[in-house]
């Protein structure tokens, strides 16, 4: 099934259909059983009123054979003008009788009834079969005239008129199926057209164009709809602009990089002396390794922007996760002279995502370590604050920062006392903390240098952690 029109109209026509015949049969049956008893009413009717009629003879004066015929031939020819004369009705039937005495003597007899022998042994209503004929008949007992009087007609007659009836009653309903059928393929049609222009107004936009579809009026069924596919145009408009502008950014700040390093490569290739060419080399390897965190950073910060991205939160043991991120920065603090120092509570437990919490603490310490003098410490420590939250701090011994410059801080690519910073490591962080429910601040130490803190909250159904241990020294 290749539509929902098609869908719909073949269970309901089927179940029309079903329907209609299983009324139909139940009324024909229900019919046809009426109009038996209808036709055998009609029979007792016809045996009472010959009754009547013959109990308007004297009863003083004993009826002879003569009488007898006379009554004989009225009846009879009564009977047979039947469906001749212009007020005849076409369901009339041709009904034939018999009269005998109460002691079997055969007194009278239409034409077309069957000879019996003897009178039926049955009172009433009666089938019998008689010379390979059916007949329908009534036998009414008069014990004041001592008469036993029948009134029958033929079945088959009779079976023809039912179905004459039952043909006309069947009529509407051949005629009504295939009416129905096509009214409810046109209803179907009708109640399916708004689809069909919100159909149309969806392929006659511009495939260029994301702006949210406004179609009026719609039915109510179909506003979810609209409502959906609104969300997933500025989805889609959301993620485009998002790739747009990585695709600038990328494009913008590796652009000065990459033309340095082609200046440095041809530095090299011209250089006239050893140190010269060892110097060139050296500038040239700074600025790969400043394109390589550029690039890293930019797509860090692609993965962690879209803020449809679910948050992956786990029970995490946070000064073994900040252990950890410290370990793999030690050879950069080496190669800075720089000491990396660790203060935390081994017990101190969050439910947080790792991988982004890792992130955010790796371009916290990579700053510090970039501004941190050599034969300095950067400080990290972990401390609970109470049951919901808990303090990361990063401090360095650096320059810290300027107030009238704090504001742009968090800005994307703006950096700050620094040649080889992209200006995305803080913005990183920013971008992570909003995600986990954190809080990033940063603010100058009184003995100079900066402090840069995370606020990260607790598990609610954790206990607090215990008393601090002595400090951890790494590298």
């Amino acid at each position: 099934m290749n539509s929902v029109r098609t869908r719909i109209l073949l269970p309901v026509l089927v179940l029309v259909l079903l329907g209609d015949l299983l009324i139909s049969w139940l009324v024909l049956r229900d019919s046809h059983h009426e109009i038996e008893e209808v036709y055998d009413a009609q029979l007792a009717q016809s045996a009472r009123l010959l009754q009547g009629v013959l109990r308007q003879r004297d009863p003083a004066q004993k009826p002879d054979a003569a009488d007898w015929e006379r009554l004989h031939q009225a009846f009879d020819q009564a009977m047979s003008r039947v469906g001749v004369e212009g007020a005849a009705h076409p369901y009339e039937t041709r009904l034939t009788f018999q009269v005998w005495r109460d002691d079997g003597q055969l007194l009278m007899r239409s034409a077309e009834a069957p000879i019996l022998a003897a009178p039926p042994a049955t009172l009433g209503a009666h089938d019998l079969l008689e010379n390979g004929k059916d007949w329908c008949a009534f036998l009414l007992a008069d014990p004041q005239q001592g008469l036993l009087i029948w009134v029958g007609e033929r079945d088959d007659i009779r079976q023809d008129l039912i179905q004459r009836i039952m043909r006309h009653t069947l009529w509407p309903t051949l005629i009504g199926v295939p009416l129905l059928s096509v009214l409810i393929w046109l209803a179907i049609g009708w109640g399916f057209k708004p689809l069909r222009a919100m159909a149309q107004g969806i392929r006659g936009r511009s495939s260029e164009t994301l702006q949210p579809l406004q179609l009026k009026p719609l039915p109510r069924d179909l506003e979810p709809m609209q409502t959906a596919l609104n969300q997933l145009l500025g989805q889609i408009d959301s993620l485009l602009e998002r790739e747009r502008r990585f695709i600038a950014d990328a494009a913008h700040e590796l652009r000065t990089p990459l033309a340095i390093l082609r200046i440095h490569a041809q530095n090299a290739q011209h250089a006239a002396t050893p140190e010269q060419r060892q110097e060139a080399l050296d500038f040239l390897r700074n600025g790969v390794d400043r394109a390589t965190r550029l690039a890293s950073q930019l797509l860090t910060l692609a993965r962690i922007e879209p803020p449809s991205m679910p948050v992956q939160h786990s029970p995490v043991a946070l000064t073994a996760l900040v252990r950890e991120e410290l370990a793999e920065l030690a050879p950069l603090a080496l190669d800075k002279d720089v000491e990396l120092v660790l203060e935390g509570d081994e017990d101190c437990r969050i439910d947080t995502d790792p991988l982004a919490l890792a992130i955010a603490l790796q371009n916290l310490v990579t700053n510090a370590l970039n501004f941190a003098p050599p034969g300095s410490e950067v400080q990290v420590r972990v401390q609970p604050l109470d049951d919901a939250s808990v303090r990361l701090s990063i401090e360095d011994a650096g320059p810290g920062i300027d107030e009238a410059q704090r504001p742009r801080l968090l800005e994307r690519f703006y950096s700050q006392g620094t040649a080889n910073g992209a200006g995305l490591g803080l913005a990183i962080v920013q971008a992570i903390a909003g995600r986990i429910g954190s809080r990033l601040e940063l603010h100058n130490r009184p003995e100079g240098g900066l402090c840069a803190v995370l606020l990260l909250p607790r598990s609610p159904r954790l206990e607090p952690a215990s008393s601090a241990p002595d400090p951890v020294r790494l590298v």
